[in-house]
């Protein structure tokens, strides 16, 4: 039966939004470093359907407060004892939401960034710690309507909602991905598949897609789930072309994540669940003692897995109808992507771009919408057989008895997680 996981957090008694009410200010220091200075080495901005989100790159850990503000909407950032470095002093160009972006210092020591807002909007910030690809970053994301923006009635559908389908184009920016003999680049053709795929989700009633890229810009992995979970989809569906040593290999391959893969993002929530002010539909678990954080992760997570195992297989069914199948058996995997523990996910490589007769089709606008079609056609079939209550595909199906989980053989595969 297919749960959607995150309603579980109807079993807990609280729920947050992460608006910052208009002309309050919203204090949030993440890892102050008292008396120290910090430098914005670069300001970068970009702008998706429905957010837009502004990464600031630091020299190191910095307390930071973010407030919304009306007459005129704007959004201001204050950096503690931060400094322009010589890459961040040009402002951003205005985009999406965002009409102008102002930076000065303040004569507390604060840098202030004022993001000068078309309409009202939501914000949320958060600190980002190293890893093996970027230093720390401070990230806020705009997106939503301000709580004084009438919601328009016709999307307000309590009764019959539409299924949201997060599709991921893999790499990006200054990651290409896998590259074939012939020079095409991975992050190229899983674009142009992933924007094949939400042209066909989104002519499919009841259902609608988002993009967590829409363009040539790298996302980080976590921030991939991020995007996928404030939308609250109901599926994760990441986008590869895969890369072997040996040429001669080909075929598409399904993966899932890993019990181990998932055993280790529920030690990584409850272990920060003090900033996990939205892990399961919006519940914190800051004020959960561990049984209970831990009860509820489970509950989420074996739904998540059980659902996307039933979605994968009907998938790889699908893509066995168009072309090679290089592993007959839904993978398990540690991949990053995958590990929401409120959304059921799977990762699509759609072909090996080291083979050159494989590198050929996937630059070819048919093989592509092939590639869209038969994981289209598997998730319809997917939500079809099993339609989650309140849906529009329930109404239409005529939403019969749930069926029960299957339990098939799966391989396992460990490593490679993004991590």
């Amino acid at each position: 039966m297919t749960i959607r996981p995150y309603c579980l957090a109807a079993m807990a008694l609280l729920a947050l939004g992460w608006m910052a009410p208009s002309r309050a200010h919203s204090t949030r220091p993440v890892h102050p470093v008292p008396g120290n200075s910090v430098d914005i080495r670069a300001v970068r901005l970009w702008a998706g359907p429905d957010n837009t989100r502004v990464v600031l790159d630091l020299s190191g850990s910095a307390s930071h407060s973010l407030a919304v503000m009306t007459n005129p909407d704007r959004v201001v950032l204050d950096v503690a004892g931060a400094r322009l470095g010589a890459g961040a002093r040009a402002a951003p160009a205005a985009a999406g939401a965002v009409k102008q972006v102002r930076m000065a210092t303040r004569p507390s020591g604060e840098l202030r960034i004022v993001f000068d807002l078309s309409h009202p909007i939501r914000a949320k910030s958060f600190l980002t710690k190293p890893n093996d690809r970027y230093g720390y970053r401070l990230v806020v994301d705009l997106g939503g309507t301000g709580a004084d923006t009438p919601v328009k009635a016709e999307h307000a559908r309590p009764d019959a909602r539409d299924l949201i389908i997060a599709i991921d184009a893999g790499h990006g920016g200054e990651d290409p991905g896998a590259i074939g003999k012939n020079g095409t680049r991975e992050k190229d053709v899983v674009l142009a598949i992933a924007r094949a795929l939400a042209q066909r989700v989104n002519g499919e009633p009841g259902m609608r897609a988002v993009l967590t890229r829409d363009g040539d810009y790298f996302v980080p992995l976590r921030d991939r789930m991020r995007r996928a979970r404030a939308q609250q989809a109901d599926l994760f569906v990441s986008i590869h072309a895969d890369s072997i040593r040996d040429r001669s290999v080909d075929g598409s391959s399904v993966y899932i994540l890993s019990q181990r893969g998932a055993t280790d993002e529920a030690s990584r929530w409850l272990a920060e669940r003090e900033n996990a002010s939205d892990l399961i539909g919006g519940v914190s678990l800051d004020d959960k003692g561990d049984v209970l954080a831990s009860v509820l992760l489970d509950l989420s997570q074996s739904a998540s897995l059980t659902a996307s195992q039933a979605a994968a297989e009907h998938v790889l069914h699908q893509l066995n109808q168009v072309g090679e199948i290089r592993k007959p058996l839904v993978q398990q995997a540690r991949f990053m992507v995958l590990k929401s523990p409120d959304i059921p996910s799977m990762l699509v490589e759609t072909a090996y771009i080291s083979n050159p007769q494989e590198e050929q089709r996937l630059r070819g606008a048919v093989h592509q919408a092939k590639l869209a079609g038969a994981i289209h056609q598997g998730l319809r079939a997917y939500f079809y057989s099993d339609p989650p209550a309140g849906t529009r595909i329930a109404q239409m199906a005529g939403a019969g008895p749930a069926r029960p989980a299957s339990a098939p053989v799966l391989a396992t595969t460990e490593g490679n997680s993004g991590e």
